[in-house]
């Protein structure tokens, strides 16, 4: 049952849980996989993308014990084409649940066109809902000609290769992370919400963690957080994805001013490789 004081506190780490842990979940995931490569370089993929259409992962976010949330994401087949190419359609979907749905209702969807080869995107729109607040962003990536058309204007990048928070979760699944180096630090940038922003993140190292897709050897690492309203003055954000050929996240943890935030994965279904493989 939700207490006086924990709904009091609800709306500020809702937000919180959307806007850090579940946006930049895929945004962590893609900064950590192109650590080795650095920013103003073209980043390698291999000759396969590691994810193959109908692949659908869903997810929950929990406050405590309670869970507050659930996103899906999948990749969908589609006829949809860019510059004559033909493209992935990325699709996710996040909304809250239970008692938090009544008094804070979310429902966030984003969409997001990636070359079949590249795995770079075209296209990426967004349809955010959270209690009375609504907005609608579309993007245009131009990757030859180094610039993002959105709703504020026209955006220079520094490289052929930028992403959209969806985008990046895919794209980075199909980068070698196999020469990486425990405590590393890197420090990137990236495009959301019409600007250039950065984050630095540490590796970790590997651990086994409990999944309620069984035990998981994983990739552990920690994307730097600053300390305000929500977040304790030493809190740290951990995120664990499989140490496979999916490279899944399947974890990411936060403590926050009162209690902690976990977001988990729940079920993944149409995987490319068995968990613990390729």
């Amino acid at each position: 049952m939700l207490t006086a004081h924990t709904t009091s506190i609800s709306k500020n780490w809702i937000a919180f849980c959307f806007n850090v842990v579940m946006r930049r979940l895929m945004l962590m995931f893609f900064f950590i996989a192109i650590c080795k490569f650095g920013f103003a370089q073209e980043l390698p993929i291999k000759k396969e993308a590691a994810f193959k259409e109908g692949e659908q992962l869903t997810y929950k976010l929990k406050y405590g014990f309670i869970t507050a949330a659930e996103a899906t994401i999948k990749v969908e087949a589609t006829d949809m084409k860019f510059d004559g190419k033909p493209t992935f359609k990325l699709v996710v979907d996040a909304r809250t649940s239970g008692t938090f749905d009544v008094f804070y209702k979310i429902r966030d969807h984003y969409d997001s066109y990636i070359d079949k080869t590249e795995l770079t995107p075209y296209f990426y729109q967004e349809d955010v809902r959270e209690a009375k607040y609504r907005r609608q962003d579309k993007a245009r990536f131009y990757q030859d000609g180094k610039k993002v058309v959105a709703n504020k204007g026209t955006f220079t990048t520094p490289t052929t290769q930028t992403f959209d928070l969806v985008s990046a979760y895919y794209f980075a699944r199909s980068l070698d992370m196999t020469k990486i180096k425990i405590n590393d630090t890197f420090k990137l940038n990236y495009f959301l919400s019409d600007e250039i922003s950065a984050l630095e993140i540490q590796y970790i190292g590997k651990e086994t963690i409990k999944t309620k897709l069984g035990s998981i050897n994983c990739l552990k690492f920690s994307p730097s957080i600053k300390p305000g309203r929500i977040f304790k003055k030493d809190s740290k954000l951990y995120l664990w994805i499989t140490d496979d050929g999916n490279r899944v996240p399947v974890k990411a943890q936060v403590e926050i001013l009162v209690g902690s935030v976990t977001l988990e994965i729940k079920s993944a279904e149409g995987l490319k490789y068995p968990i613990g493989k390729g």
